[in-house]
């Protein structure tokens, strides 16, 4: 009768619905329902709604709470109240966080993935005036950070950069572990380049302050003072908040510089077909997904020169660096493109030291294997 008992885990994702947080989510569902022994374990996974991991709901025990995210207070709540209770309930062996917080649970072992790297950002004062939400969020994130942290056996991160932060500030074990990332289909990469008159530089992103498109705009601004065959591609169109707006009103009067708007998916793909180079001057960020995205199509990328993007390009040949708060140098970089007189200064990194995995297979594993 023993040789039937089951060792019980729980994975919680509760504030997931959308984006890579949920595909963080459904690769752990994946890896867990292919690893070799999960008839040994009784997985029950917490969500939002249940609709978002329709393809498991007939491997694991799915429990939605679809309230969690209405209030940041019902959050709280759930994470060091009802979790507990939850625990005590189920009596899992391992409790797997997905989303930041450590919970307040009973577990033999926890673990937390941490996605938000805001806490080891420093908000300047022109980026509190444009979005105080994201100052505040900044704070509060690095409190709700510290608390349980100690809990767990290994805080899981993707990448070096994170790893670093938070052995420093919270004296915690950690994981790397790569985000399982998408092969881009041949549908989306041109089978031949199409010569034409402008050269093209493409950012894909949402306006927010950290994702610096200031500099990107400035040194547009710059190189259009004497030439105009190029245009710089952005995805805002300035109604969607205050920085947005700020950006638009500074710029829309530049004729090189075209804001589009909101790009889906296939639209974004079609830009990275068209564009010639791809730059991303970010400050921060967890990954860096259209940089893995338009990778594939072995074009230029220029990159702010922060560890997060020399880890997320790997290696790779047609990419230069620049100094993220350095307009002139970026319009440097790009006029030299135009004339196609580059010199690219390339990259390339080692691996992380263990323990770290290149995806959730390895990852699922190493949490299930290890005592």
């Amino acid at each position: 009768m023993g040789k039937d008992i089951k060792t019980k885990i729980v994975i919680s994702a509760v504030n997931f619905t959308s984006g890579g947080p949920l595909s963080v989510l459904l690769d752990c569902l994946k890896a867990l329902k292919g690893y070799r022994f999960v008839n040994q374990f009784e997985i029950t996974v917490l969500v939002h709604k249940r609709i978002l991991v329709t393809d498991f709901l007939d491997d694991f025990k799915v429990l939605e709470f679809p309230l969690i995210k209405s209030s940041w207070i019902k959050r709280l709540d759930f994470e060091y109240r009802k979790s507990k209770v939850l625990s005590e309930t189920i009596n899992p062996k391992i409790w797997i966080s997905l989303h930041d917080m450590t919970p307040n649970v009973t577990a033999e072992m926890q673990y937390v993935y941490c996605h938000n790297p805001a806490p080891f950002y420093t908000v300047s004062a022109k980026e509190i005036s444009l979005d105080f939400k994201f100052f505040l969020f900044n704070q509060f994130y690095k409190y709700l950070y510290s608390i349980n942290i100690k809990k767990n056996r290994f805080v899981i991160v993707q990448q070096e950069w994170l790893r670093a932060q938070f052995e420093k500030n919270y004296n915690v074990n950690t994981i790397v572990a790569y985000p399982n990332l998408e092969e881009v289909s041949e549908v989306y990469q041109q089978k031949e380049i199409l010569k034409k008159d402008t050269f093209v530089f493409f950012f894909p992103s949402f306006p927010r302050v950290f994702k610096n498109f200031e500099v990107i705009l400035e040194a547009a601004a710059l190189l259009e003072k004497y030439r105009h065959d190029f245009k710089v591609i952005i995805t805002l169109d300035g109604k969607e908040n205050k920085y947005s707006k700020m950006l638009y009103s500074k710029y829309s009067k530049c004729s090189t510089i075209h804001f589009i708007g909101k790009l889906n998916r296939d639209e974004v793909f079609a830009n990275y077909n068209n564009a010639d180079c791809l730059i991303f001057p970010s400050k921060l960020e967890t990954w860096g997904l259209p940089i893995s995205e338009f990778k594939p199509f072995n074009k230029p990328i220029l990159l702010a020169d922060l560890p997060y993007a020399h880890e997320t390009i790997g290696s790779y040949d047609k990419v230069s660096f620049f100094d993220p708060d350095d307009a002139n140098s970026l319009s440097v970089l790009m006029d030299k493109l135009i004339d196609r007189t580059m010199s690219f200064g390339g990259n390339s990194i080692g691996t992380p030291e263990d323990p770290f995995f290149v995806n959730w297979d390895g990852l699922v594993s190493f949490l299930l294997e290890n005592k």
